[in-house]
């Protein structure tokens, strides 16, 4: 019996790729010893983030980086240090931010669920443009003297401007950028892309296809940014005259040690923070282009074994419509022919033993997707012969 069965939790055939609310990713052998073996003793948590932040910073080309407890809290993290600065005021002040810089300007066709993480900071949103398009002038508008970032979602370029535009605009009036990128790899290219074409902050998720522990995350960038957001993460149970970084103090760049920040309920242990860098260390040496025709091997082992089911219609999406390169498998589902639509099997496929989960953001279109990044040996026939058991019986 394994740990989740002895809790009574069916394991589950992940056919939504490295998704969240299916636990993310595998990680390899390396990572899990890296992390048993932080786990058999303690650091002080400032210098395993200040050696982690360099191994981010060589590998991303960044100023600085910083481990945090997934992109979310990056994205939190990253808009409270361009809100405070080294401000311990400020700091102290959130999420409160009256009398401060509060406002993040983003494009309308990059609203999104996970923006919600720049608002928890106190962030207030300024939209501007529309879904279909947006113009320059309508960034260069908004900036004020409120202005504290312009957020940037990558991998959606519908409606948006440029990201180098973006950038161009908002460096021209001083204000930071930060990159949400959680999503965005692969191609491998983009952990150092965002960067190279002048974003000051970027976010990037550990637990996806970096293949770290899944409440892990990146944030990477200038080295004021990150050095700010750290002081909003870490447990600032500490006094002026023994602090780490007292110093600084002495130096005039800090007033003095802010209280625990708004980013303190986002804390990330040394486990995490081993398996995160020991996983990045391994995933610029990977072999991506292997990878990628394994995942086209199975998506087509499971459209080729629907062929013979005539109530399903099965083809092969690649690259997928952001561009990005990753196989799916569209699986249309006829009703007249079932008697079920999509969303009936989808739930029949979590009904199964094992259990199978979907994507199934186009089930209200009648479209069952499937990726294959979290598709373990034997998964690919396994969700073929259940599709044939629900759509045949």
């Amino acid at each position: 019996m394994n740990v989740y069965e002895s809790l009574g939790v069916k394991k589950v055939i992940n056919a939504r790729g490295y998704s969240t609310k299916l636990g993310g990713c595998l990680m390899s052998p390396q990572v899990l010893e890296a992390m048993r073996e932080a786990a058999n003793s303690f650091v002080r948590i400032e210098d395993l983030q200040e050696a982690a932040g360099k191994v981010i910073a060589e590998i991303t080309g960044a100023e600085a980086g910083y481990v945090t407890s997934g992109a979310a809290a990056a994205l939190t993290l990253g808009m409270a240090s361009c809100m405070t600065g080294l401000d311990p005021v400020k700091m102290n002040q959130l999420p409160d931010t009256a009398e401060m810089k509060n406002e993040v300007i983003i494009l309308r066709a990059h609203r999104n669920d996970y923006d919600h993480a720049l608002r928890a900071a106190g962030a207030q949103v300024v939209e501007v443009g529309f879904n279909y398009a947006t113009f320059p002038y309508e960034i260069e508008r908004a900036i004020s003297e409120l202005t504290a970032a312009v957020f940037f979602l990558a991998d959606v370029s519908k409606g948006a401007l440029p990201f180098e535009q973006v950038v161009e605009i908002a460096h021209r009036r001083n204000v930071p950028v930060i990159v949400d990128a959680a999503a965005a790899l692969p191609p491998v290219a983009n952990i150092h892309s965002f960067i190279e074409q002048g974003a000051d902050l970027v976010a990037l998720s550990g637990g996806k296809h970096i293949r770290g522990p899944q409440a892990s995350g990146i944030l990477c960038g200038r080295r004021d940014l990150i050095f700010a957001a750290a002081l909003q993460h870490q447990d600032m149970d500490v006094f002026p005259e023994t602090w780490t970084y007292r110093h600084l103090i002495r130096d005039e760049v800090l007033a003095g040690p802010p209280h625990h920040g708004i980013g303190r309920g986002l804390k990330v242990g040394k486990e995490e923070i081993m398996g995160l860098v020991t996983a990045l260390k391994l995933y610029v040496k990977r072999d991506f282009k292997g990878e990628l025709e394994g995942w086209k091997s199975k998506i087509e082992t499971i459209v080729d074994g629907l062929k013979g089911i005539q109530a399903l219609q099965a083809q092969m999406i690649f690259p997928q419509k952001n561009g990005q390169a990753v196989p799916s498998a569209h699986i249309r589902v006829d009703v007249a022919e079932s008697g079920m639509d999509a969303h009936s099997v989808v739930n029949a496929l979590q009904e199964a033993e094992p259990m199978i989960c979907t994507y199934e953001s186009l089930a209200s279109d009648g479209i069952i997707v499937i990726f294959p990044e979290s598709l373990q040996e034997g998964d690919p026939e396994t969700i073929v012969r259940r599709f044939q058991e629900i759509l045949t019986r």
